[in-house]
C-alpha cells in the first residue's frame, strides 16, 4: 500500500509508504489519500489525524515527476474536460473540507507537494533534519494544490515570494524562524510529540475543535461583520449540544469532563 492508515482513541495516523522513492506521490498514493481523508472527515470515531512518511529521509518529496511525466505524455486533447471535474478526487489541501484539525509530523524532506499539504494542516512539527521547499518552478510547473494560494497568506510576502519564485530549499530552523511549524524535535521525539498534540486535542469537545477551526478558516476569506454573524450562529448550535453540557456541569462539580462529541 502507498499509505498506511490506522485509527486508535480517535487518532487517524496516516503513513506515507514509498520510503525507496522518498514518499513521493503517485497515482496510487493520490487515489488512497483521497480515500483516507474522506474517512478521516465522514468518520465519527475520528476525531483528529496525523499525518507522516515512512523511514526518516522524508515526508513527501512530493508528486512523482517520473510517473507524471509519464502520464502527461499520453495525454490528449479528450482530457481536457477534466479541468471541469472540481469535486473529483479532492485532498485535505484541494477542496476537501475537514474541520478535524490534522497534525502534519515531518520526518525529513517536505518539498513540492508536501508543502502543499504542509500548508493544510493545523499544527506542524518537524525533525531537526527536516527540509522545506516549493521546487516546482525548477521544473518548469507550479506548486498546485493550493501552493500559489496559501503560502501568502501563511508566510511573510517576501519570504513566501522567495520560495515560491526561487525554488529553493530551507531548514526546520528557517522554517520555525517563519512561523511555518510548531516545533522543531530530536527525530526519535517526532511521533510521540506529534501524538501528544493529538491527545490534547481528543481531550478537548470534538464538536467545538471543529467549530472552532471552520470559523478560523472561513474567517480568512470572509468579511468581518459576515464571520461575526457565522460565529454568534454558530455559538448558539453548539451551546446546545450534551458536550457544552457536560463542560459546564463539569466545571461546576470540579471533575474532569468527558466528551463524547454529541
Amino acid at each position: 500500500m502507498a499509505l498506511l492508515f490506522e485509527v486508535q482513541d480517535h487518532i487517524a495516523t496516516l503513513t506515507f509508504n514509498r520510503p525507496e522513492a522518498m514518499n513521493a506521490m503517485d497515482p496510487d498514493t493520490y487515489r488512497e489519500l483521497t480515500q483516507a481523508w474522506t474517512e478521516v472527515r465522514d468518520n465519527p470515531e475520528i476525531w483528529v489525524a496525523v499525518i507522516t512518511g515512512k523511514g526518516d529521509r522524508a515526508f513527501t518529496a512530493g508528486a512523482d515527476l517520473k510517473r507524471r511525466s509519464g502520464a502527461a505524455a499520453g495525454a490528449n486533447d479528450s482530457e481536457v474536460w477534466r479541468f471541469w471535474q472540481t469535486q473529483e478526487d479532492l485532498l485535505l489541501n484541494r477542496g476537501l473540507e475537514v474541520w478535524k484539525p490534522v497534525i502534519a509530523a515531518v520526518n525529513g524532506y517536505c518539498l513540492g507537494g508536501g508543502m502543499t499539504l504542509l500548508f493544510a494542516c493545523d499544527l506542524r512539527v518537524a525533525a531537526e533534519h527536516a527540509t522545506f521547499g516549493l521546487s516546482e518552478v525548477k521544473r518548469g510547473i507550479l506548486p498546485g494544490n493550493g501552493g500559489t494560494q496559501r503560502a501568502l497568506r501563511q508566510l511573510p510576502y517576501p519570504f513566501a515570494m522567495e520560495l515560491l519564485l526561487l525554488g529553493d530549499s530551507i531548514t526546520a530552523q528557517d522554517a520555525l524562524r517563519l512561523g511555518l511549524i510548531n516545533k522543531v524535535v530530536p527525530r526519535e521525539q517526532l511521533m510521540s510529540i506529534a501524538l501528544d498534540y493529538a491527545q490534547r486535542l481528543c481531550a478537548n469537545p470534538p464538536l467545538a475543535v471543529r467549530a472552532i477551526k471552520e470559523l478560523a478558516v472561513r474567517s480568512l476569506s470572509m468579511h468581518p461583520s459576515d464571520g461575526l454573524r457565522l460565529e454568534a450562529s454558530v455559538a448558539r448550535t453548539l451551546s446546545s449540544t450534551d458536550d457544552a453540557r457536560e463542560g459546564r456541569e463539569a466545571f461546576a462539580a470540579k471533575r474532569k469532563p468527558q466528551f463524547r462529541g454529541r
